[in-house]
């Protein structure tokens, strides 16, 4: 005439683990009656896998039952190699090979300013500071301000560009890099660069023009403007879960 039951009721979903599952019944002459049974639950699962080196992971599921994906990728100036995902296999093995975060290698012995602007493309934003002579005031000024910023630099994947002198006796610079007078030259004519002014040029990861300045710009400035790049919202959502920020 009564049912008392201890544990999930039919139709529940059990999760991973040991569920103990008890009836108890009574009939009018209070006659008793117990049935007792154990529901094991076990998710094949994979050895957890780590976010590489200077680099970020973001996993499905519990990160490493049978049948989650992670997906790896590098912050700013590191290129992946290995494979960009990896799935928990039915073996208990991870598909693919171990991912690796390694710098990124820029060439500049490329013919075009366009090819040089290519490796860029999705992985860097560029701070292009343009200036007629290495003796401008606004140039040295501008230097001197980002030098105490370079971890907000990093830190929202910028790469600084320099372009210095007029033509014949321009030079280009990325950090100890050189760039050969002729691409720092195609550079500025590519990018409309005045030649005789100081300027500076704020490129996204796509390669777009989003701001000039004729004038030197504050961190602070630089900083808020590129925070609002979309591509920026995804990136400050990883570094704040993986605890990465300046001092």
């Amino acid at each position: 005439s009564s049912v008392i039951l201890k544990g999930l009721p039919p139709g529940s979903h059990f999760p991973e683990g040991d569920h103990k599952i008890q009836y108890t019944v009574y009939d009018r002459a209070e006659n008793k009656g117990t049935c007792k049974f154990l529901v094991k639950v076990r998710v094949r699962r994979c050895v957890k896998l780590n976010a590489p080196d200077n680099g970020y992971i973001k996993c499905s599921g519990d990160g490493n039952n049978y049948g989650a994906t992670c997906e790896f990728s590098c912050i700013g100036g590191y290129e992946m190699q290995g494979s960009p995902a990896r799935v928990c296999q039915y073996n208990l093995g991870w598909s693919g090979v171990e991912p690796t975060c390694a710098p990124m290698n820029i060439n500049v012995n490329v013919r075009t300013a366009a090819a040089l602007l290519d490796q860029f493309y999705e992985k860097r934003r560029l701070l292009i500071i343009s200036t007629p002579t290495a003796a401008n005031f606004f140039y040295r000024m501008q230097l001197g301000m980002l030098q105490p910023a370079q971890c907000g630099l990093d830190l929202r994947h910028v790469t600084v560009v320099e372009l210095v002198g007029v033509f014949p006796a321009q030079i280009g610079r990325i950090g100890v890099k050189l760039l050969p007078p002729s691409l720092a030259l195609q550079l500025r004519l590519l990018l409309r660069i005045p030649h005789y002014n100081f300027n500076i040029v704020v490129m996204d990861k796509h390669g777009m023009d989003k701001e000039r300045y004729p004038f030197p710009a504050t961190p602070a400035e630089l900083f808020a403007l590129i925070d609002k790049f979309p591509l920026r919202k995804d990136e400050m959502k990883l570094q704040a879960e993986i605890g990465q920020s300046c001092p």
